[in-house]
C-alpha cells in the first residue's frame, strides 16, 4: 500500500503581497554545503510586535473590498448597507493606530513552522512573546490573561502573556507564522523567507512604511516578511 502524505490543512499557492521590515542583522550563512537564513532574536521580537499591531488595527484589502461591495449590491437590504457602512467606518477609525478594531483584543496565538534552512538561537517562543508583550503594553490593547496565585486568587498579568505559541518543523525554506488575537477573525501572516522571489540583492532588510492614514479612506493590512 502506498501512503501519500497530505498536510492537515493544505493550502494553495501563496499570492500574498508581503512588505519588508527593517530588522537589522538578518543574513545568510553557509554550513554543511547549504545556505541558511540566520534570524537574530530582535528580528523575531520585531516581527511579533508588528504582526499584533497590524492585526489589531488593519484589515486586508480583499476583506475591505468584500465589505464595500455590499453597498453596491442590488440585493442588499438597507440594514445590510447600514452594517457594512459601520464596519467600514470602524475600520477607518482603527487604521488610525489609536483604537483597535475590537475592544476584545483576546489571547495572542502564534502558529509557526520553521523551515529546514532557518537558523535561530532556539528560544523563538521567548522572543515572540517579548514582541507580543511590547505590542500589548505600548498600544491600546486590553490585557486578557489571568495568572493563578492560589486556589481562589488570580491576577491579571499586565502584559497579555502567556501567549499560545506553537512552532513546528517544516521542510520549506522559510519560517511562516500566522498570528491572531483569539477574538479576531482575520490573521496577519508573517514570513521569514530565505529565497524571496524577484530579489537578487545581498542579505539586507528594508521597510516600506506607509504614511499615516487619512480619515477619508481606511488603510489595509499588508502581511510582513523578513527576507535576506
Amino acid at each position: 500500500m502506498t501512503v501519500h502524505y497530505t498536510p492537515l490543512l493544505p493550502v494553495g499557492p501563496d499570492t500574498t503581497d508581503y512588505r519588508r521590515l527593517d530588522t537589522g542583522d538578518v543574513r545568510t550563512v553557509n554550513a554543511a554545503g547549504r545556505d541558511f537564513l540566520e534570524i537574530p532574536p530582535d528580528a523575531l521580537e520585531q516581527l511579533a510586535f508588528a504582526a499584533y499591531r497590524d492585526v489589531s488595527h488593519l484589515l486586508r484589502t480583499s476583506h475591505l473590498r468584500q465589505v464595500a461591495a455590499i453597498l453596491d449590491d442590488p440585493e442588499a437590504s438597507p440594514n445590510d448597507r447600514y452594517v457594512a457602512t459601520e464596519l467600514l467606518r470602524n475600520a477607518n477609525v482603527a487604521a488610525g493606530g489609536v483604537l483597535p478594531m475590537c475592544q476584545d483584543t483576546g489571547t495572542a496565538i502564534v502558529h509557526a513552522a520553521r523551515g529546514r534552512h532557518v537558523l535561530t538561537d532556539g528560544d523563538d517562543a521567548e522572543h515572540l512573546s517579548r514582541g507580543i508583550a511590547r505590542a500589548y503594553t505600548t498600544l491600546n490593547l486590553r490585557y486578557s490573561q489571568l495568572a493563578p496565585l492560589s486556589m481562589f486568587d488570580e491576577r491579571n498579568t499586565g502584559t497579555n502573556l502567556p501567549a499560545q505559541i506553537e512552532i513546528l518543523a517544516d521542510g520549506d525554506d522559510a519560517t511562516a507564522s500566522c498570528s491572531s488575537p483569539k477574538a479576531v477573525a482575520v490573521p496577519t501572516r508573517a514570513c521569514c523567507s530565505s529565497r524571496p522571489p524577484h530579489c537578487s540583492s545581498p542579505p539586507t532588510c528594508s521597510t516600506s512604511s506607509s504614511p499615516r492614514p487619512r480619515r477619508s479612506a481606511p488603510r489595509h493590512a499588508r502581511p510582513i516578511t523578513l527576507r535576506s
